[in-house]
């Protein structure tokens, strides 16, 4: 397999200029999709323009001085997508991950007060041995969540399509977003994608497809799949800085 892609068939969400040169880097397999991530070489070079190319691109990630999700990240090709939070220490910058109107990402400011925290959808969640329950997050997280009483899990308040907020120094969960009616969402697909919209009316199908979600922004309602419902708050956003 190919380490690099043509930049004219990069994926739609890599927003760079597609005519600059033939190839880009293509991320390694990891916590994200590769068709919904970028390298942090283009971060890095193309979308923060700290480096005129990749070799300066590569020595200041080699350095250690880009923080994702507060790890310094090495690897120039290290995936990087929806909701990581980029920090560069020496500059005093705290980014984080999006996807415009357009389904592009785009690195949006951070205030530093926030940078300590992460929203995670909870795309499956798993029974383990002992009977604890493993939640597993967009990013490729795993949180335990650890019952007293495997018969009676009391501790189990959460469900696939729930949001988590995240320390990222403890990965403890500071607060539990439920996917229900009334509740803010982010959409990371469709038509709509990069909309904030409230959540009016989940419907449940009866067949292999997924659930169709309606929901209501500026008074005018859309569908979409709920696949690409992405709760970031209930009356408020937990971001209100970044996802207005």
């Amino acid at each position: 397999m190919s380490k690099h892609a043509k930049r004219l068939t990069a994926p739609k969400a890599v927003k760079i200029p597609r005519r600059e040169s033939k190839f880009i880097v293509k991320p390694r397999p990891g916590p994200h999709p590769q068709e919904r991530s970028m390298a942090l070489l283009l971060v890095v070079r193309d979308m923060l323009g700290y480096a005129r190319n990749s070799r300066e691109a590569k020595k200041i990630i080699k350095a250690g001085k880009i923080f994702v999700d507060g790890r310094p990240r090495k690897d120039h090709k290290f995936p990087v997508g929806l909701m990581d939070i980029i920090h560069i220490p020496e500059a005093g910058v705290y980014k984080v991950v999006l996807f415009d109107t357009k389904g592009r990402l785009v690195l949006k400011d951070l205030p530093e007060e926030r940078a300590g925290v992460k929203l995670c959808r909870i795309n499956n969640k798993t029974v383990v041995k002992g009977g604890h329950i493993q939640l597993n997050l967009h990013d490729g997280r795993n949180i335990l969540i650890r019952v007293k009483d495997p018969t009676k899990p009391e501790e189990d308040v959460y469900s696939t399509k729930d949001t988590v907020l995240l320390d990222l120094n403890s990965g403890s969960i500071v607060k539990h977003l439920r996917y229900k009616e009334g509740n803010l969402a982010y959409i990371i697909g469709g038509s709509h994608m990069g909309e904030v919209a409230k959540i009016k009316e989940i419907k449940k199908v009866r067949s292999p497809q997924p659930n169709v979600v309606v929901l209501t922004r500026d008074g005018e309602e859309f569908e979409t799949i709920e696949d690409y419902v992405f709760v970031i708050g209930e009356e408020e956003s937990v971001l209100p800085e970044v996802l207005n």
